[in-house]
């Protein structure tokens, strides 16, 4: 079994900061990427931010200078620092990670619960 369990999420001011964090545990070999998807009422689930084992990132447009994505190799954990927060921001983030149980096992997609994140005045 693998889970990954969400934290961070809340209401907040337009302007302000938020961390969410996600930790992967359970049968792991080897963990390829993680990434933040999003989902506001009403919307596609969409890509925020995603990163591969090798530190390389990737970013939507939209959230370009404001999100940092990061990752501890070691706790199996993935960050995603949200800076200058908009009302447009809101929506149900989910952590994603596609990983490997075994040596020759395939890569399988996981994904946690999601974590509500609304801002407004």
């Amino acid at each position: 079994q693998v889970q990954l369990v969400e934290s961070g999420g809340g209401l907040v001011q337009p302007g302000v900061s938020l961390r969410l964090s996600c930790a992967a545990s359970g049968s792991i070999f080897s963990i390829n990427a993680m990434g933040w998807y999003r989902q506001a009422p009403g919307k596609q689930r969409e890509l925020v931010a995603i990163i591969l084992s090798g530190g390389s990132t990737n970013y939507a447009d939209s959230v370009k200078g404001r999100f940092t994505i990061s990752r501890d190799n070691a706790k199996n954990t993935v960050y995603l620092q949200m800076n200058s927060l908009k009302p447009e921001d809101t929506a149900v983030y989910y952590c994603n990670a596609v990983l490997k149980r075994s040596q020759l096992g395939r890569l399988t997609n996981y994904w946690g619960q999601g974590t509500q994140v609304t801002v407004s005045s």
